[in-house]
């Protein structure tokens, strides 16, 4: 059994945007007592129609920042930037743990009765060498349905998830999914979870993979080693560099955590 992660301990999350937080209140179950600073990136984002090295650049001056405010371990919210960047951060940072984010396969494949998984994700996220790695791991007799869904990470980011604009993004990306036969469905973008209503209406008796719960435990795994925080923190931590009063709006209204966004320097 692993030893329970010590109180204090900082961890620095970030996303393109807002879609991290659907991975928020997983590592706060698995961590009750660490501190969470988080960085949506949403004036630069979608991440998934940037190149590699605009991503690769984003993502180091953002792992700086959050070291520069004392997290001690870096959770990679987002699977289009551990695709293009999760390795550059751990040769940048490879004094402290950094865990990335991907699109859950391996469970997807144990979880279908026919064969036939969709792949939901961003177009960077699935041309990505390391995506293709994931997917070339797989057993040969699941077929893989991957779905580039252009514009639905920005509508969410917009935060009326009930927008016309976001359901007919939706049908429009879960009809090619459907009529594949799809039994198993992957979230590989954090975005998503927070459309999972109106996807599993798009999609009625598919099954939903998102791998919150396994980043959370694999980050409370590494947090258990972590010395405790010296500095005085709050237990959460907000900053965008899009327009901060979105992102607290947005985690009041859907994590019901009512936290004062900053902006990102």
């Amino acid at each position: 059994m692993n030893p329970a992660p010590p109180a204090g301990c900082c961890i620095g999350v970030f996303d393109s945007g807002v879609g991290g937080l659907s991975v928020l209140p997983a590592l706060r179950a698995a961590l009750p007592d660490a501190r969470l600073l988080y960085v949506a990136d949403s004036g630069h984002a979608p991440y998934g129609e940037r190149t590699e090295a605009y991503i690769v650049e984003r993502s180091q001056h953002i792992a700086g920042f959050l070291r520069a405010q004392g997290a001690q371990l870096l959770v990679v919210a987002c699977n289009t930037a551990t695709a293009a960047a999760v390795e550059a951060l751990r040769q940048a940072h490879g004094d402290i743990p950094v865990v990335g984010i991907e699109p859950g396969l391996k469970p997807a494949v144990a979880l279908t009765r026919h064969g036939r998984v969709g792949v939901m994700a961003t177009s960077g996220t699935l041309s990505s060498r390391k995506f293709q790695r994931l997917l070339l791991a797989q057993p040969p007799q699941v077929s893989f349905h991957l779905q580039a869904c252009t514009g639905l990470a920005l509508a969410i980011e917009r935060g009326d998830l009930r927008s016309a604009e976001l359901q007919a993004v939706v049908q429009r990306h879960c009809a090619p999914l459907r009529e594949a036969g799809c039994d198993v469905v992957v979230l590989g973008c954090t975005h998503y979870p927070f459309a999972a209503p109106l996807i599993r209406e798009a999609l009625p008796g598919v099954m939903l993979v998102d791998t919150a719960e396994a980043v959370a435990r694999q980050t409370a795994r590494l947090a258990a080693r972590l010395p405790p925080s010296t500095l005085d923190l709050p237990p959460l931590q907000l900053w965008s560099s899009g327009d901060p009063a979105q992102l607290s709006a947005f985690t009041l209204r859907w994590l019901e955590w009512d936290v004062e966004a900053a902006a990102l320097p």
